[in-house]
């Protein structure tokens, strides 16, 4: 739950994919790819540097927030069309970013087939929780802002209101990681 860039492409789902059963399949695609190239760099099978992997991964998290931006101006990107393709391809990506912050928390050397297993596995959990969190927290925001007597959401409301802020958010902070990351190459 440290990885703040794994949790915005995750958030950046949520906003973007339509149903909790597409939902969960796009997280748990995000999840087996990300946790192939974990144990494929992790096993010493593959290998890629941390910087350009680091600043590539926010870009995947820019790329989450446009996406989210072209479905609310009601243009079906590549993302909201086969979100579960988009999120397997990034979690290709997001796995080495995995591979250098397991390097530096260290593995069991006698287990590592297991306990790849199990980090993956709470991986997957960490970001269910993290879902269900941010609806949670979304949903009691609505109730408490709703008027009375104007349906379920006041007239206020509109998924415009938060989807689209929501996106912005995002991608500026992933834009300022881009940027961050690209200049220590040099630093």
């Amino acid at each position: 739950l440290l990885g703040v860039d794994h949790l915005l492409f995750v958030l950046g789902l949520l906003f973007l994919v339509g149903s909790w059963r597409q939902l969960v399949g796009t997280v748990t695609a995000f999840t087996v790819a990300h946790s192939i190239t974990l144990a494929a760099a992790t096993l010493g099978f593959v290998h890629a540097p941390q910087a350009p992997i680091e600043a590539t991964i926010a870009l995947s998290v820019m790329f989450v927030a446009a996406e989210i931006l072209h479905r609310a101006q009601g243009k079906a990107g590549l993302a909201a069309r086969a979100p579960w393709l988009v999120a397997f391809v990034f979690g290709l990506l997001h796995g080495f970013g995995f591979s250098g912050a397991l390097r530096e928390v260290g593995l069991p050397q006698t287990d590592i087939p297991l306990a790849l297993l199990f980090f993956n596995v709470g991986v997957e959990v960490g970001q269910l929780l993290f879902i269900a969190a941010v609806v949670l927290l979304l949903s009691v925001l609505t109730r408490l802002l709703r008027k009375p007597g104007h349906g379920e959401h006041g007239p206020w409301y509109s998924e415009a209101l938060v989807r689209v802020p929501v996106a912005y958010v995002i991608g500026s902070i992933a834009a300022f990681w881009t940027v961050q990351r690209v200049v220590g190459f040099w630093g």
